[in-house]
């Protein structure tokens, strides 16, 4: 027998994890192998965003999110869209856990400047009103029980964050209310704008939200020797075509492959297996992507030289 409960951050009449999932388990016995309780505070992990959620990243050091509430489509649609100033896309259904993982992956990054507040923010879709919960905590605050002020939404209340939290988030961020916004021009406008005004990453963040640091890294010095052999890269003007020759380490042409793509000849290496390290398959990558640039412009093409002199591709000087 199940007992009757009404969870802390749902409790409403459409919003009853145990049957929905009773439900489900029953047309797919794997549903209660792997379910989850929406009352369940998800692990952390390292790296950003600290939280899994319902989101879509498209870039850490871009300065602008995107929340679109209950429209999941926007949410595709907005992340396929591969807009420069969009950092991550997500939608957003209750007032208190969902916020607070906003809140903890926001703080996490802080390129992030600007939340644009989008989609419908219907109580029947989800029972409740997590987009004006939002707008009342960038407005109000909260009170000393972590209560959102003002909010009209079912228990916003925020548990697992302190007001430490809550106020650098209303720090870092700036707030572009337009619920009800579905429109994907429009969006994409506003976050065009947002990015221009940008003020550049966030330094206050409490001590315990740590972001993701950027390491400056410098060219390797040399290439190893590919115990697999080497590759010398040539544009075919005559045939429109790249060509690839590989050699063994003794200087032996043992195959040559000709495609009109770099995709056709890096599969067609990596399935012959004439290659086994990554810094040589990178090489060849940039190799392959130049000489197919020289062969759609008629610019010349020389290949590249190898950092370092141990392997055969430091020589190479074909056109």
């Amino acid at each position: 027998m199940f007992e009757t409960k009404r969870y802390d951050c749902l409790g409403c009449e459409v919003c009853w994890p145990a049957v929905a999932q009773n439900l489900a388990a029953e047309l797919d016995p794997a549903v209660a192998e792997g379910g989850h309780c929406a009352t369940q505070v998800p692990e952390e992990r390292e790296g950003w965003p600290l939280l899994p959620g319902d989101y879509q990243v498209v870039r850490m050091q871009a300065p602008v999110a995107v929340c679109t509430l209950n429209s999941d489509h926007l949410m595709a649609d907005l992340a396929a869209s591969g807009a420069e100033g969009l950092s991550l896309v997500g939608t957003l259904h209750t007032g208190n856990l969902g916020i607070e993982h906003l809140i903890r992956n926001t703080l996490a990054n802080p390129n992030i400047r600007f939340l644009v507040l989008c989609g419908e923010d219907t109580q029947k879709a989800i029972g409740h009103l997590p987009g004006q919960s939002l707008v009342s905590l960038f407005q109000h605050g909260v009170n000393e029980k972590m209560r959102i002020i003002e909010a009209k939404g079912k228990r916003p209340l925020l548990k697992n964050i302190d007001a430490e939290h809550v106020e650098a988030f209303r720090q870092q961020v700036r707030l572009i209310e337009c619920i009800g916004e579905t429109d994907i021009p429009a969006l994409l406008n506003k976050i065009s704008q947002a990015a221009a005004n940008s003020p550049g990453p966030f330094t206050d963040a409490p001590k315990d939200v740590l972001p993701i640091p950027i390491e400056a890294v410098t060219a390797p010095l040399k290439l190893t020797l590919d115990p697999a052999g080497y590759f010398v890269v040539y544009p075919d003007r005559r045939s429109n075509q790249l060509v690839l020759e590989h050699y063994s380490n003794k200087g032996v042409l043992d195959r040559m492959l000709t495609a009109q793509s770099p995709a056709a000849l890096y599969a067609a290496v990596i399935n012959e297996k004439l290659i086994s390290r990554l810094d040589h398959a990178a090489y060849l990558g940039r190799e392959l992507a130049r000489a197919e640039q020289a062969l759609k412009t008629g610019e010349p093409y020389v290949q590249d030289r190898a950092p370092g002199e141990t392997g055969p591709e430091s020589d190479a000087n074909t056109q």
